[in-house]
């Protein structure tokens, strides 16, 4: 019972994850970019900020149940779904940090060439955080 329970917590919390990275990445940022680099620069701060407080936790869990149940005896397919989806933590942590770090900078100039970068190579990015958490979910699917 407990084995399943965590099988359901860790699909359900990929699942997430995963609908909110997907709608991030193909509806909300390319709605925001098309408001220009200035207006999507201001909208992207405050998004990001309450996209972690969804996301992080969502990652955590999804991945100390996988692990959890696959330690408890469920098949290696919830070791590796797990461990793709915790990729996403350190993946944001060392690979997307220093772009966010960038756009949050009250030195940014808005309206900067730069700042339109950043804001695309933020989205490729995040692309990435989509794909682990999508393949994840479907390793977890297949193997329920």
């Amino acid at each position: 019972m407990l084995q399943a329970s965590l099988e359901f917590l860790a699909t359900f919390a990929c699942a997430v994850f995963t609908g909110a990275a997907v709608y991030i990445n193909w509806v909300e940022h390319p709605a925001r970019m098309s408001c220009g680099a200035e207006l999507a620069a201001t909208e992207w701060a405050p998004s990001y900020k309450r996209a972690a407080v969804m996301q992080a936790p969502l990652a955590v869990l999804g991945f100390v149940c996988a692990v959890a149940a696959w330690l408890m005896g469920s098949g290696s397919g919830w070791l590796i779904g797990g461990i793709l989806l915790g990729l996403v933590i350190p993946f944001t942590l060392v690979v997307i940090m220093p772009t966010n770090q960038r756009l949050l900078s009250p030195d940014l100039d808005r309206r900067s060439e730069e700042t339109r970068r950043l804001l695309e190579q933020w989205n490729r990015l995040h692309a990435v955080r989509s794909l682990l958490s999508a393949v994840a979910l479907v390793v977890f699917l297949l193997n329920r």
